[in-house]
C-alpha cells in the first residue's frame, strides 16, 4: 500500500462484500462493540484498506493498540522469529528467555527507585484483576476508589472500578463489592462548578474531607485507581496537582496508588507511561493495548514488596506468550531506539495546535485537550452552553470515515484521536483537512 499516500473512498461503506461479512458477524458473533461498519483487509504504518480497495488514515491505531503501525516490519519479523521456535509453554509455570528479558527490561522502564515485580496477562481488563488482587491481598484493605469516567475493563473485578457509561453495568449487579466512584478532575464540566485557578483541587480534597468522614474510612482502602488520562471517560486531562494531590492522600493513608496506563502507555503521551508527565512515581502500573503492537499481551508493574508470598494465590496459562513477548520486546525498541516516542510529543504538540485552530474557527468544538498523541476534542452544540452534542459527534465521526478517516468517539460527546506514533506532520495536516470539512459540513445540516 506504500503508493497510497491519500485516503481515498471511491465505493460506498459498507459496500455489498463488507455487507455479507457483517451478517455473518452479526449472526454468529455475541454482541458487542461494533462501531463501524467497516471490513479491513490489510494495513501499513497508519494506512488501512478495506475489502473495496478503499485506503483510510487510522486514526484510532486499533483503539490504542498499534503504536508502531499496522504491521511494522520489526515487528512482523520479532513475530516470525519467535514462532518458528517456540509458540507456546505457558509462561507461569516455566522459563523461557524473551519472557525473561521482557520482564526485566519493564521492571527497569517503571519509575521508581525500588525493587518491581511483574506479571503477565493477556488483556488490559485482566491486568486490572491482577492489580485488585495484589493491592488486596498485600495491604490486607477491603475497599478501593476509582472515578467517574473511568474505564478499567468489563470483567466483574474491573467493571466494578469502571464508571464510565451505565450500559456496561447494566444487567451485572451487584458487582465487586467495596467500590467507591468519586468525580475525577473533569475540569471543563467541573462536577463542582468551581473554577480551576481558586479550587485547590476540591476534587481531590473531597476525598479526604468528605469520603474518609462519611463513606468509607482509609485504613480500609486497599488502591486508588487512577487513569493519567482518562479514555472512555472523554480523553481527559486533569491538572498535574490533581494527580499530585491524589498521591499525597495515597502516602497518607498507606493506600497503593495504581496508575492505569492500558490507552496512556506505552509511548502514547511523548512519554514510555503517561504518569511520566506527572512526576509522580505509582506503586502499581497497569499496562496492555500498546504493549504488543497487536498481539495480545498486558501486564501489570508493581513494588517488589507487594508480591505474594507463596506460589498459586495468582497465575493464568497464556501470560507472557513466547510470541506476543518477542512482539513486545520489538516494540519497545521501535518506541525508544527509532525515536517514536520523540516523534509522538513533537508530532502530538503540532496536531494539538492545529485542533486549537479549529475550535476558533468551529461553533461545535467546545474542548481541545490532550497530551501527545492521546488528543480528544468535545463537540457541543453551544459553546456557552456546552450542551452535549451526542448526535453531531457522531455525524463528524461517519463524515470522516466517508472521507477516509478512522476515528472513534468517547465520554460524553468527544472524539478521540490516537493514530499510531510513527505519524507524521503532513499526514496530521491531511486528516486535520478531512476533520475541518467534517464539521463545516455537520454544522451547516445544524443549521
Amino acid at each position: 500500500m506504500q503508493q497510497f499516500k491519500y485516503p481515498s473512498v471511491s465505493v460506498p461503506i459498507p459496500s455489498e462484500k463488507a455487507k455479507k461479512i457483517i451478517q455473518i458477524d452479526d449472526e454468529y458473533m455475541m454482541t458487542a462493540t461494533k462501531t463501524s461498519p467497516l471490513a479491513i483487509k490489510r494495513g501499513e504504518g497508519i494506512v488501512l484498506e478495506d475489502e473495496d480497495g478503499n485506503i483510510f488514515y487510522d486514526f484510532t491505531s486499533g483503539v490504542g493498540v498499534c503504536n508502531t503501525g499496522h504491521c511494522h516490519p520489526k515487528i512482523v519479523q520479532a513475530i516470525k522469529k519467535q514462532a518458528e521456535n517456540l509458540i507456546h509453554f505457558a509462561g507461569t509455570d516455566y522459563y523461557y528467555e524473551v519472557q525473561s528479558i521482557l520482564l526485566k527490561t519493564l521492571a527497569e522502564l517503571a519509575p521508581g527507585n525500588f525493587k518491581k515485580k511483574v506479571f503477565f496477562t493477556n488483556s488490559g481488563t485482566e491486568s486490572v484483576e491482577a492489580a485488585i488482587k495484589i493491592t488486596r491481598f498485600y495491604s490486607k484493605r477491603p475497599n478501593f476508589i476509582s472515578f467517574i469516567g473511568a474505564f478499567h475493563g468489563r470483567t466483574m473485578g474491573s467493571l466494578s472500578l469502571t464508571c464510565s457509561k451505565s450500559i456496561h453495568k447494566k444487567g451485572f449487579s451487584p458487582s465487586m463489592p467495596g467500590v467507591i466512584n468519586v468525580p475525577y478532575a473533569y475540569c471543563y464540566r467541573c462536577p463542582y462548578k468551581l473554577e480551576l485557578s481558586k479550587c485547590n483541587y476540591y476534587c481531590a480534597e473531597i476525598i479526604e474531607d468528605l469520603y474518609f468522614r462519611h463513606v468509607v474510612d482509609p485504613e480500609d482502602v486497599a488502591a486508588i485507581f487512577v487513569e493519567p488520562i482518562q479514555g472512555e471517560g472523554g480523553y481527559i486531562v486533569p491538572p498535574k496537582g490533581f494527580i499530585q494531590k491524589i498521591k499525597e492522600i495515597c502516602e497518607k493513608y498507606g493506600i497503593i496508588y495504581v496508575s492505569d496506563e492500558i490507552q496512556a502507555g506505552f509511548g502514547r503521551t511523548g512519554k514510555f507511561f503517561g504518569i511520566e508527565n506527572f512526576d509522580i512515581v505509582p506503586d502499581v502500573i497497569t499496562v496492555a493495548k500498546g504493549m504488543g503492537s497487536g498481539l495480545p499481551i498486558g501486564g501489570v508493574i508493581f513494588n517488589a514488596k507487594y508480591d505474594f508470598p507463596y506460589k498459586g494465590a495468582h497465575s493464568n496459562t497464556f501470560g507472557g506468550n513466547p510470541v506476543c513477548c518477542a512482539s513486545s520486546l520489538a516494540t519497545i525498541d521501535i518506541l525508544i531506539n527509532d525515536g517514536v516516542i520523540e516523534n509522538a510529543r513533537i508530532v502530538g504538540d503540532y496536531f494539538h495546535n492545529k485542533l486549537l485552530d479549529l475550535k476558533n474557527k468551529h461553533e461545535l468544538i467546545g474542548d481541545v485537550r490532550g497530551i501527545g498523541l492521546m488528543q480528544g476534542i468535545e463537540i457541543v452544540k453551544n459553546k456557552e452552553t456546552k450542551d452535549i452534542a451526542h448526535a453531531e459527534r457522531d455525524n463528524i465521526i461517519e463524515d470522516c470515515l466517508n472521507h477516509g478517516l478512522i476515528t472513534i468517539g468517547c465520554g460524553l460527546s468527544s472524539i478521540r484521536y490516537i493514530p499510531p506514533l510513527i505519524i507524521k506532520k503532513e499526514e496530521i495536516d491531511i486528516a486535520i483537512d478531512i476533520i475541518d470539512k467534517a464539521i463545516t459540513n455537520v454544522e451547516k445540516n445544524k443549521n
